[in-house]
C-alpha cells in the first residue's frame, strides 16, 4: 500500500540568533504558517517556495515544493504534475483561511527554480517549477509582489510574515551535497507515491 505525499506542517523550530527571533526551517515538502512576529527559512534549488501572507493581519506561510515528473503530459492540469503542485499550494493556502486570513488580502512572493542538480536539465524541472507556480497565482488572480526565480544557484529564503519582509541569499558555492540529496530523495518519493489531497478540478 503506497502512502500518499502530503505537505507537511515543518517541525524545527528553532531560536534564530543571526535575526535575534523563533524560526521555523522548512525541508522539501514541508510548509509552515504563522501569525507570530517570527521567521520562516528554507533553501531552495530545483524546488520553488511560495512565501504567501494577509496583508492586513499579518498571518502568512511558506511552502516548500517540487513537481513530480508528469510524463508526456505534464502540463495538462489534471496530470498528476499539476495536481501535485496545486494541492502543495492549497495546503498552505487553507490553512492561512482557516487561520484568519482573507483571500483578498493575500500576497505573493516567489523563489527557486534553480537549475542546479545534475541529471535534471534534461526535464527543465526547475523551469517547471516556476513555470507552475506562477501560473497557479495568476489563476488565482493573487497578486505577486516580488520573484526570483530560474537561474543556476541554490538559494537561502528568509520570510518574516509579519511585516512580508523577505531576504534572499543566493549561494555561489555549496561546501557539500546535503541539498542535492534532499531534493533528489524528495523526487524519487514523489515518482512512487500517488497524488493525495482532496481538490476538485472543474
Amino acid at each position: 500500500m503506497a502512502i500518499e505525499p502530503r505537505e507537511q506542517f515543518a517541525t524545527n523550530v528553532y531560536y534564530d540568533r543571526t535575526f535575534d527571533c523563533e524560526a521555523a526551517k522548512i525541508l522539501p515538502g514541508e510548509y509552515y504558517y504563522t501569525g507570530k512576529d517570527m521567521l520562516i527559512v528554507t533553501v531552495l534549488g530545483s524546488c520553488v517556495s511560495a512565501c504567501i501572507r494577509d496583508r492586513v493581519t499579518g498571518l502568512g506561510g511558506m511552502n516548500h515544493f517540487m513537481l513530480p515528473d508528469g510524463g508526456g503530459d505534464a502540463h495538462s492540469p489534471v496530470s498528476a504534475s499539476m495536481r501535485y503542485g496545486t494541492y502543495a499550494m492549497e495546503v498552505l493556502i487553507n490553512d492561512l483561511l482557516k487561520a484568519g486570513a482573507r483571500r483578498e488580502n493575500l500576497e505573493a512572493k516567489v523563489f527557486g527554480g534553480g537549475a542546479v542538480l545534475r541529471g535534471f536539465t534534461a526535464i527543465n524541472v526547475g523551469e517547471r517549477n516556476s513555470a507552475f507556480v506562477m501560473n497557479y497565482l495568476r489563476t488565482e488572480k493573487m497578486r505577486v509582489l516580488a520573484e526570483d526565480l530560474n537561474d543556476i544557484y541554490p538559494r537561502k529564503v528568509y520570510f518574516f510574515p509579519r511585516t512580508g519582509k523577505v531576504l534572499v541569499k543566493k549561494l555561489m558555492q555549496t561546501h557539500n551535497d546535503t541539498l542535492a540529496r534532499r531534493e533528489l530523495d524528495y523526487a524519487s518519493r514523489l515518482k512512487v507515491q500517488p497524488v493525495g489531497g482532496e481538490i476538485d478540478l472543474f
